[in-house]
């Protein structure tokens, strides 16, 4: 430090009132940020709370040999690039199968603090398969035949800022283990940097793959055999996603043909204008928000671009907020109080209520589709087709309960 900036701080003789409580702000303001950068993609709480973490009705949850942990089968189309290689947006396919540990309790992604990971007790990679895009969309097609109404729906799962692959790949995994997802689970994994320093960065990146995630939601959607096509998005990767399902809507698409579920975004960092254009070209009925005025991490985005207010710090109880959220015509979801830690940035994960309500919404009965199933003839065509049924109009959300009706 300078020496007249450390005469500043220790002497306080030489400091007015009004500049040492404009010092004392500023220096509080510098370790929230500090603390919200940290967790502005995804935090992943070390608290432990516990659950039945019995899964009986998730398809896609394999449970392995008595003692093992169980196996969930993820598919991942990624944008990621090696250090120093080209970002040119293209995506890379894998099939990759992740344990869930026996000890798991919801809302935790269990990981080492130091060493290696152990099998019984952590989150952890037990295979992958790399494979090219049509043998990626033949396995999707593969895992619905066979499958009963809503286990033929896709969840895509589409990260935020400052996420790591397995941060992605392994907070899937503990949703679908925690919400009970009956479906097949998907992760568009993006070009995020993983740093907390490269908010620009990232942006630029996730821009770049727009071309590639909607290619991968129209891929699925024509997919043989699958359902609905169901979107959780976080943080950045609502922005993602909503830019891209603008897109999609622009070409003549806008619910998939009947496909699209789902557009489920939690903690969304978007801007309120930008997020009224990219509604208006979709039926809002698809859309829900989980906001949290509290939300330190989407407060410091706002701060970023020019103290714009983020759509996913929106506050329900407000007057002036409330009529916006009713204007856009979204389900609107109040997780404020269930906020993990002091930034509130991933409660839609992290607060074991509110996980297993998304799960809920994701897995409510159609019941026009509960007797279709999916089969597969050998031209790897269905041959059984669901006709789309109607939105679920009313979801129970309780405590969650929407604030601007459908």
């Amino acid at each position: 430090m300078p020496q007249s900036k450390r005469v500043d701080v220790l002497n306080r003789r030489r400091i007015e009132p009004n500049n040492l409580r404009n010092f004392l702000m500023n220096m509080l303001t510098r370790l929230c940020a500090l603390l919200a950068a940290a967790s502005l993609a995804g935090c992943v709480s070390d608290g432990m709370r516990m659950v039945d973490g019995h899964v009986n009705n998730a398809v896609s949850l394999v449970a392995g040999p008595q003692g093992e942990p169980a196996n969930v089968a993820i598919f991942v189309a990624s944008t990621r690039r090696s250090e120093g290689a080209a970002d040119d947006g293209r995506a890379h396919f894998s099939l990759t199968s992740i344990g869930v540990p026996l000890n798991h309790h919801a809302g935790n992604v269990e990981r080492p603090s130091f060493g290696g990971a152990d099998r019984r007790r952590h989150f952890t990679v037990l295979s992958k398969r790399n494979m090219d895009e049509q043998e990626f969309c033949g396995e999707v097609a593969s895992h619905v035949s066979g499958r009963i109404g809503n286990s033929r729906d896709v969840l895509l799962y589409v990260h935020g800022f400052n996420t790591s692959a397995d941060d992605a790949r392994y907070r899937l995994a503990q949703i679908v283990a925690d919400g009970r997802f009956s479906g097949v689970p998907a992760l568009f994994a993006w070009n995020s940097r993983g740093g907390l320093f490269n908010y620009e960065s990232d942006k630029e990146a996730a821009t770049v793959s727009r071309d590639a995630l909607e290619k991968l939601i129209i891929d699925l959607s024509h997919t043989p055999g699958v359902g609905r096509i169901h979107v959780l998005a976080h943080s950045m990767g609502a922005w993602l996603t909503m830019e891209t399902l603008r897109g999609v809507a622009q070409s003549g698409h806008a619910d998939l043909d009947g496909k699209l579920g789902e557009v489920m975004l939690a903690a969304p960092d978007i801007d309120l204008n930008v997020f009224r254009q990219q509604v208006a070209r979709l039926d809002p009925r698809h859309v829900s928000i989980f906001v949290a005025s509290n939300d330190r991490a989407l407060s410091l985005s706002s701060r970023i671009a020019g103290d714009r207010p983020r759509v996913g710090a929106m506050n329900p109880n407000s007057a002036e907020d409330k009529a916006e959220l009713d204007r856009l015509g979204v389900a609107v979801h109040d997780i404020s109080s269930f906020s993990t830690d002091f930034v509130g940035h991933g409660a839609f994960a992290e607060a074991p209520d509110v996980v297993r309500k998304i799960g809920a919404q994701l897995t409510a009965p159609r019941p026009a589709e509960a007797e279709t199933q999916a089969v597969i003839d050998a031209r790897g065509a269905a041959s059984t087709e669901a006709a789309p049924a109607p939105l679920n109009q009313k979801v129970e959300t309780q405590p969650l309960a929407p604030l601007a009706a459908r």
